[in-house]
């Protein structure tokens, strides 16, 4: 039986990396669409990590990203990678595997 002390330190459930172009009209609409999708369906249980590829061009070479905005999905599943400024939410919500009711969208 996993305690609540164990889960919170295994980590989060959802890692996610949002690679961005400083602060462009489209960087700061996908920083504000995935916190949103973040807070309202994961709240608690995600990891966002915004990463700005003029500052940090390293890590966005380590992920092969090539556009921007691009959100990484890193866990759970497979790595999965969406471009754009997230505000297609049963999109971005399909791609990160979280169950929704497109009634609600």
């Amino acid at each position: 039986m996993e305690t609540e002390e164990s889960a919170e330190t295994a980590g989060p459930e959802y890692v996610l990396h949002l690679y961005i172009t400083g602060a462009t009209p489209n960087s700061t609409r996908a920083v504000r669409n995935i916190t949103d999708i973040c807070e309202q369906y994961l709240k608690g249980r995600y990891e966002l990590l915004v990463v700005d590829i003029y500052q940090q061009p390293q890590l966005a070479q380590q992920d092969q990203i090539i556009a921007a905005p691009t959100l990484v999905k890193k866990k759970p599943g497979l790595t999965r990678w969406l471009v754009g400024d997230l505000s297609d939410r049963s999109r971005v919500l399909k791609v990160l595997g979280v169950p929704f009711d497109a009634s609600t969208l």
